[in-house]
C-alpha cells in the first residue's frame, strides 16, 4: 500500500494482522479474492445501506468462493476480516476521516495512489446490496444529498464521465478535470463516513454521534434527514 501517516485512534486490527490479511488475500488459494484495498472499499458499503450485508455474504464476496471460505486459510482470513470490519465501523463513525488502504498505480517511485479499485469495490457493494439504496428514499433532499456523497466515487471510476457523455453533457478536460479528480480524492474518505452515518441513523438507532460525542454543524444531521446539522436539528441549538 502507499505510504500514509496513520493518526492515533482506537483500532480493532493491528498492523501485523493487516499484513497477514494482505498476504492471505494474495494467496493462490483465493484466486478470485479481493485485494486489501478492494476489501476495505467493499466493506465500507456493505456495512452501510438500508440493511447491512450479513457477514456470511460479505465473507463470500471478499474471499471469492465457498471453497475458499471453508479452507484453513479462509477461516484464518475470516477472523482477520471480522477485525477489519470492526475497525472500519469504528473509523467510519469517528471524527477523523477513514484511513484509506490504497496501492500505487505502478511500481515506479512516487507513483500516485490508485483510487479506482477501491471505489469500484465500494460501488459493487452498493449495487449488490440486499435493499436498493435509493428505492425507499422519498425525500428529494435526501436523494440529492446521497448522490452528492457518491459523486466522488463516480468521478474516480470514470462512471460520472461516461454518464455525462451518454446524455450529451459537457465534461471537464485538462486542468479542470485534474482539479475535479483531486477534489474527489480529497473528499472520498469523508464522503463514505458521512454515508455510513446517514444510514446508521436511518436504521432507527437513535441519534448517532461521532467519536468525540459532538456533531459538527456542517455534518449530516444524525436524525437522517439528509440535511446539514445546522440546517436541521441544530438550527435551534
Amino acid at each position: 500500500m502507499s505510504e500514509t501517516t496513520i493518526p492515533k485512534r482506537q483500532s480493532a486490527i493491528t498492523d501485523v494482522q493487516l499484513d497477514r490479511l494482505e498476504n492471505l488475500l494474495d494467496d493462490p488459494a483465493f484466486d478470485e479474492a479481493m485485494r486489501l484495498d478492494e476489501a476495505q472499499g467493499y466493506l465500507c458499503a456493505a456495512l452501510a445501506g438500508p440493511v447491512a450485508v450479513p457477514e456470511a455474504e460479505w465473507l463470500l464476496e471478499i474471499l471469492g468462493s465457498e471453497a475458499g471460505v471453508a479452507s484453513d486459510a479462509g477461516r484464518e482470513a475470516a477472523e482477520l476480516l471480522r477485525c477489519l470490519a470492526a475497525d472500519i465501523a469504528i473509523q467510519l463513525a469517528d471524527d477523523e476521516p477513514l484511513v484509506l488502504y490504497l496501492y500505487p498505480k505502478s511500481d515506479e517511485d512516487d507513483a500516485p495512489s490508485d483510487y479506482e479499485p477501491w471505489c469500484l469495490a465500494y460501488l459493487h457493494g452498493v449495487d449488490t446490496a440486499a435493499e436498493d439504496w435509493f428505492e425507499d428514499l422519498t425525500d428529494e433532499e435526501e436523494i440529492e444529498w446521497l448522490d452528492e456523497r457518491l459523486f466522488p466515487l463516480m468521478v474516480l471510476t470514470g462512471e460520472a464521465e461516461a454518464a455525462a457523455r451518454e446524455h450529451g453533457e459537457a465534461w471537464p478536460e485538462g486542468d479542470e478535470l485534474a482539479e475535479l479528480q483531486r477534489d474527489s480524492e480529497e473528499e472520498l474518505a469523508r464522503a463514505v463516513s458521512e454515508i455510513f452515518m446517514f444510514w446508521t441513523a436511518k436504521r432507527g438507532r437513535g441519534t448517532v454521534r461521532r467519536g468525540n460525542g459532538k456533531v459538527g454543524r456542517n455534518d449530516p444531521c444524525p436524525c437522517g434527514s439528509g440535511k446539514k446539522y445546522k440546517q436541521c436539528c441544530g438550527a435551534a441549538a
